[in-house]
């Protein structure tokens, strides 16, 4: 592994906001010589201070690096970046750090790939400050072998996660994950809206909501064994049990602000599942 730390040890900042400053910092504290660009060259004065070396080029940075950070912050700056380095990238690993989708991480990868060298994308699961501690997460996919021969570096920003040779696994993962959130904290607030327009006090009705998203987070070993193996038993509810209240509830939330959380599709789903013969399986059946 003393080869891996030192093939990553010159290492290029792309982007010098709130993430790409972090990064740097840390690197810098960790002894690495640390090159840094950006598109305002104030922005990265007081990098320089601390020991960066400043680029007046995004081709005089990488040039300088074996491992590249391209820390901006979405993909249009990504591909204004990629087209300035008309160069060959031969022995160099570029790690696209910035929100993006699953499209945008394959074309990158593509960019990244056809000059020579190899791409990894992250999903940073991590404030600014929290990087460089235990609580931080960054996942990373791509390139196994460029992870492997980073994975020094990369373990002095935060926990690092190799998820997927796919480019866009990072992107996915992390975007599915706030997904999760978001489909909950909606699924509550549709709940609360409407247990209040009818009414209910909603101090009391979210006690047990509460139960009810237990259950939910309870079930997860079960529906993810009952995917990997494709077997739907119905559980509490068979799918023509489960079309029944999803009816109701696409009933009861009609006309309210927050939709009806895309249960209509769902009932489609449901409705070809049960004319297919399969209304005795469960509701983990939609996915299979």
């Amino acid at each position: 592994m003393g080869g891996i730390g030192k093939s990553a040890a010159r290492v290029a900042v792309i982007g010098t906001g709130a993430i790409g400053s972090a990064v740097a910092y840390r690197l810098l504290r960790s002894g690495h010589d640390v090159t840094v660009w950006n598109r305002t060259e104030s922005r990265a004065t007081d990098l320089v201070a601390a020991g960066a070396l400043p680029a007046r080029s995004i081709r005089e940075a990488v040039s300088a690096s074996s491992l590249v950070f391209l820390t901006l912050k979405d993909f249009a700056a990504v591909e204004q970046c990629l087209a300035q380095l008309d160069m060959d990238l031969s022995g160099r690993t570029v790690v696209g750090m910035y929100t993006g989708t699953a499209s945008e991480a394959r074309v990158a990868a593509r960019r990244v790939t056809s000059r020579g060298a190899h791409y990894l994308d992250a999903g940073i699961q991590a404030s600014p400050e929290m990087i460089g501690t235990d609580t931080a997460t960054i996942l990373y996919s791509g390139s196994p072998y460029a992870f492997e021969q980073h994975r020094t570096v990369l373990g002095l920003l935060s926990t690092p996660r190799f998820v997927g040779e796919a480019p866009e696994a990072a992107a996915v993962w992390d975007l599915a994950l706030f997904g999760v959130w978001y489909d909950a904290q909606l699924g509550l607030l549709r709940a609360l809206e409407t247990a209040r327009a009818a009414g209910v006090d909603v101090v009391e009705f979210s006690r047990t909501a509460s139960t009810q998203l237990s259950h939910v987070v309870a079930a997860v070993p079960s529906t993810v064994s009952e995917m990997q193996r494709a077997t739907y038993p119905p559980g509490p509810a068979d799918l023509t049990e489960h079309l029944t209240v999803l009816r109701h509830l696409i009933a009861l939330r009609a006309d309210r602000r927050l939709g009806d959380g895309g249960l209509a599709e769902v009932a489609a789903r449901v409705e070809a599942l049960i004319a297919d013969g399969r209304g005795g399986e469960g509701l983990t059946a939609t996915v299979g």
